[in-house]
């Protein structure tokens, strides 16, 4: 869900752009504002991911108010000026759109806005019941996920210094929803390895830099359903 906030000097600009939001899927308009300073001393307290700013205002340009919140806040800029495309895109900001705004291209910067936002709501930990009670596990200091042998419905995780921990009650799909999608991969029905724990990636099988009891390397067997999606994030 998008939730964004509108800042523009013109109230019809507003009007028109709120009436443009209400038409797209999954989008939410949360407050509308005409005048930057007021703007700046709310955006913080509002339930928001998104602004989307005019760059033309009187008093504070839309460019200087992005300077200030392009650190906890996805930015889209509308403008009539095309000469300001260069430096917008120097703020990093999702989008850039030319007034007449029309829907379409709207849509397209929300899909844009949607994508970067999914991958800053990825957590860069786990936090569920285990056998220690209630854990939060940095994800990056998890190198091997597997379906526990004692019971299928808990999940083994092993960190990078070889501690185990036990997942109760947590399914892949659930499991894989927390997970930073770059950093991780399921192998097969019952494992997940961390993509920096593999040392060789074969057509049916992985080699992992994780030793195991007998001084060798752990290795995953590749399922079939999964070979598409691991060679995919090798290859991008």
């Amino acid at each position: 869900m998008i939730k964004c906030v509108i800042l523009d000097d013109e109230l019809l600009a507003i009007s028109y752009l709120k009436l443009l939001c209400e038409q797209i899927d999954d989008v939410e308009v949360v407050k509308a504002f005409n005048d930057p300073k007021t703007f700046l001393n709310e955006i913080n307290s509002l339930d928001c991911n998104l602004c989307i700013l005019d760059i033309e205002m009187p008093g504070m340009t839309g460019l200087q108010v992005a300077e200030i919140i392009s650190g906890s806040k996805k930015i889209i800029f509308t403008t009539a000026y095309k000469e300001y495309a260069a430096e917008a895109f120097d703020l990093n900001v999702v989008d850039y759109v030319r007034k007449p705004i029309k829907k379409e291209r709207l849509v397209q910067a929300f899909e844009k806005a949607k994508e970067q936002i999914s991958t800053i709501q990825k957590k860069t930990f786990i936090e569920w019941n285990s056998n220690i009670g209630k854990t939060v596990i940095l994800t990056e200091q998890i190198a091997y996920i597997k379906t526990s042998e004692i019971d299928s419905r808990d999940k083994d995780i092993m960190l990078n210094d070889g501690t185990t921990i036990v997942l109760k009650n947590l399914n892949f799909k659930s499991l894989l929803e927390m997970l930073p999608t770059k950093d991780f991969a399921q192998v097969n029905k019952k494992e997940i390895i961390a993509l920096s724990f593999i040392k060789v990636l074969g057509t049916n099988e992985i080699i992992t830099t994780i030793s195991t009891e007998d001084d060798h390397f752990l290795k995953l067997q590749i399922g079939d359903a999964y070979k598409n999606s691991l060679m995919e994030l090798f290859t991008k």
